[in-house]
């Protein structure tokens, strides 16, 4: 039997988030090995990329956040077959790791500098992935990414609009999603409202 051991921090949303929920939906059992600040500080140097997620499976790690959800998403049938619809679920997946990756660059801002970073950002590619990742939902339907269903790719822009609606982001207004992409924001709340949604976030 495969054994599954997945590495990221100790929080609620997050690269690995999408993944969490994709093997919990499978049934598939794994080790949620959850990590504080600190302890990633004093181990990220043990990692192929001083990054995480990792992902031990039988022992042997892989990273990447997107390569693992694919494989997971292909493990627990989130994942298109289709070339077309596993393409359309790729690039909304890769469209938030751009997202996020300009979202990082804030963290560790405080004071005046915070602010105009995170001014610069809603003014600029928060709006621009926001509306670009309306526009793949609407090519898709409206109501999933790709192949018609629940994929990989929602749980990837669900994580991502349901921590904007949060308002954990100092500066960034909550309802961002609401004024500019209301379909992305229903989309939020059709995917928290999956029986595997749900039955993840109460177990």
């Amino acid at each position: 039997m495969t054994t599954y051991k997945l590495t990221y921090f100790d929080m609620d949303g997050g690269r690995a988030e999408p993944i969490r929920i994709a093997l919990h939906s499978g049934g598939i059992a794994f080790e949620d090995d959850r990590l504080s600040f600190p302890a990633f500080r004093e181990m990220r140097k043990s990692t192929p990329f001083d990054s995480v997620p990792v992902m031990e499976i039988d022992g042997v790690r892989a990273t990447q956040s997107n390569s693992l959800a694919r494989y997971v998403g292909k493990l627990v049938g989130l994942y298109p077959e289709d070339p077309i619809q596993a393409l359309y679920c790729d690039e909304a997946m890769d469209a938030c790791e751009d997202l996020s990756h300009y979202i990082v660059q804030t963290f560790g801002l405080e004071g005046e500098a915070l602010r105009q970073a995170r001014d610069k950002l809603v003014d600029g590619w928060l709006s621009s992935y926001v509306r670009g990742l309306d526009g793949l939902l609407a090519r898709g339907g409206g109501e999933y990414f790709a192949d018609g269903r629940l994929t990989v790719a929602d749980l990837k822009v669900f994580v991502q609009s349901r921590s904007l609606a949060k308002g954990t982001l100092d500066h960034v207004p909550a309802d961002l999603v609401e004024k500019l992409a209301p379909a992305l924001a229903q989309h939020r709340d059709r995917i928290a409202a999956d029986p595997k949604v749900v039955s993840y976030y109460a177990r």
